[in-house]
């Protein structure tokens, strides 16, 4: 790879997920921010980018690459990295895990899919709150049982962060931003305050990548 660029927003955190990954890769490469409150991620130039206005796209030498989760299975793979274990059982703990997540809450918490809903209903800002924390909290207590599992160790499947964890901490980010209870999740809470402070993790931060 002679050159990556990444195209995302700062608090998108399927783009979170992906600069998470080219950290802990250890992967040099640009950044362009595409606003999402602007509808910047709807423009000509975007669409080109991926016909679906989604962030992130991965520009890898002149190719787009689309959705976070086969960003970071193809960055795992062509990098030889652990972000995918190597036995195939492994392989399915992690991809299960990271699906919860990137599969079942984000869609039904993604801004796009709120911001409808509000609009339908007529519904105000405290009627979001509420459907963010009833979502974002049953996806999250769904994954507190799923780490339950003689394989979860200091991360989510054993001794280093996998796909999993890098899913992991944008969501609790967004459970802590929307005021989702995390008490009653410990093994959430305490593999999200191990990854944080790690630098691939908070250089990927929204408060480290926030345009200024």
């Amino acid at each position: 790879m002679s050159e990556i660029v990444l195209y995302d927003y700062w608090r998108s955190s399927a783009s979170y997920r992906v600069r998470i990954a080219l950290n802990l890769l250890g992967l040099p490469h640009s950044s362009v921010s595409v606003n999402l409150l602007d509808h910047s991620h709807r423009s000509e130039a975007h669409l080109q980018r991926n016909p679906q206005g989604l962030v992130p796209v991965l520009d890898v030498d002149g190719v787009m690459l689309t959705q976070s989760l086969a960003i970071i299975e193809y960055l795992a793979e062509t990098q030889r990295s652990k972000l995918l274990p190597a036995d195939p059982l492994g392989r399915h703990r992690v991809r299960a895990l990271s699906h919860a997540i990137a599969m079942d809450i984000h869609p039904i918490c993604n801004m796009g899919v709120a911001a409808h809903v509000m609009k339908i209903t007529g519904a105000g800002e405290e009627a979001r709150g509420a459907w963010m924390r009833k979502f974002i909290g049953e996806g999250l207590h769904a994954f507190e049982w799923m780490l339950d599992h003689p394989l979860t160790a200091a991360y989510c499947h054993g001794d280093g962060p996998t796909m999993a964890d890098v899913c992991l901490v944008p969501q609790v980010y967004n459970a802590e931003r929307w005021g989702v209870e995390l008490a009653s999740m410990p093994r959430v809470s305490a593999i999200a305050e191990r990854c944080r402070p790690l630098p691939a993790f908070a250089a990927a931060h929204p408060d480290a990548v926030k345009p200024a």
